[in-house]
């Protein structure tokens, strides 16, 4: 796991010492979702991980809005490298 969360975080940060910018929380919320996503697969009847996951979706919806507004540029690079929407 912290070799994937280094990945994304080199992948989408901004400078060499980005670590919490929109883009990259917004990659590592990804993960998070699908990680969730193939734990559900398996466990239908958790609820309480089911708890975890909408609030990650959320956030991630937040942060897409943010950026949507602030930056449309980068906006649409993050959704193009972490395909999110077509």
């Amino acid at each position: 796991m912290a070799t994937k969360k280094e990945d994304i975080t080199k992948s989408l940060a901004l400078h060499k010492k980005d670590v919490g910018s929109a883009s990259v929380q917004i990659g590592l919320l990804s993960e998070k979702i699908n990680r969730l996503s193939l734990h559900f697969k398996k466990f239908k009847k958790d609820k309480h991980s089911s708890r975890g996951l909408t609030k990650s979706v959320n956030r991630r919806k937040r942060l897409l809005d943010y950026l949507s507004k602030n930056d449309p540029k980068r906006y649409n690079d993050i959704l193009k490298k972490l395909n999110l929407r077509k």
